[in-house]
């Protein structure tokens, strides 16, 4: 008799079951699933324009060029910078803006650390390189990370160390000759 109960008890644990994988994975590519977009999507921040949210297309230290793949809204890789240049700070854009070359607004953020493609973090812009890119203005704002304690207390970019400001100025001029 101890049998037939186990028959049963295996019949109905069997029907409670999670469907099969492949159901499971066919089913997900069936529903259309919508991820958030870092430009669209992502608020410019109850701070703005003191402090705003910016994504980080390219960390601190990198010779690889990534940008927002603006149809997916994922970070791609755009190129590898093939001399010395490297980025000197986090480089991104902030969100739900528009510049004349039809990309978001540009920002390069000072910090300590590089971080992660794709991350955002609130910034406090202290200046701006104005910029000229295939005839179109591509502005770069400079700015601070709002939450880094070595460069939150910065306000105007007239405050940053001059071997900083060049290190900058250095950089945009050899991207200028680097990307043409």
């Amino acid at each position: 008799m101890a049998p037939a109960v186990e028959a049963v008890e295996k019949k109905t644990s069997s029907a409670l079951k999670a469907p099969a994988l492949n159901e499971r994975i066919l089913s997900s590519m069936s529903r259309r699933s919508v991820a958030a977009h870092p430009w669209h999507d992502l608020e410019i921040g109850p701070g703005a324009p003191t402090i705003f949210n910016c994504v980080i297309e390219i960390p601190r230290g990198s010779k690889v060029k990534y940008e927002l793949d603006k149809k997916t809204g994922l970070i791609k890789v755009d190129r590898v910078l093939y001399s010395s240049v490297v980025y000197p700070h986090n480089y991104g854009f902030i969100p739900r803006t528009l510049c004349e070359d039809s990309d978001p607004l540009d920002v390069l953020v000072i910090m300590q650390e590089p971080v992660i493609p794709g991350c955002f973090l609130r910034a406090k812009a202290i200046g701006l390189m104005p910029m000229i890119d295939q005839g179109e203005a591509d502005d770069k704002i400079i700015a601070v990370c709002a939450d880094d304690p070595e460069y939150k207390h910065y306000n105007d970019i007239k405050e940053l160390p001059p071997h900083r400001l060049a290190e900058i100025r250095r950089f945009f001029e050899d991207c200028i000759l680097f990307f043409l």
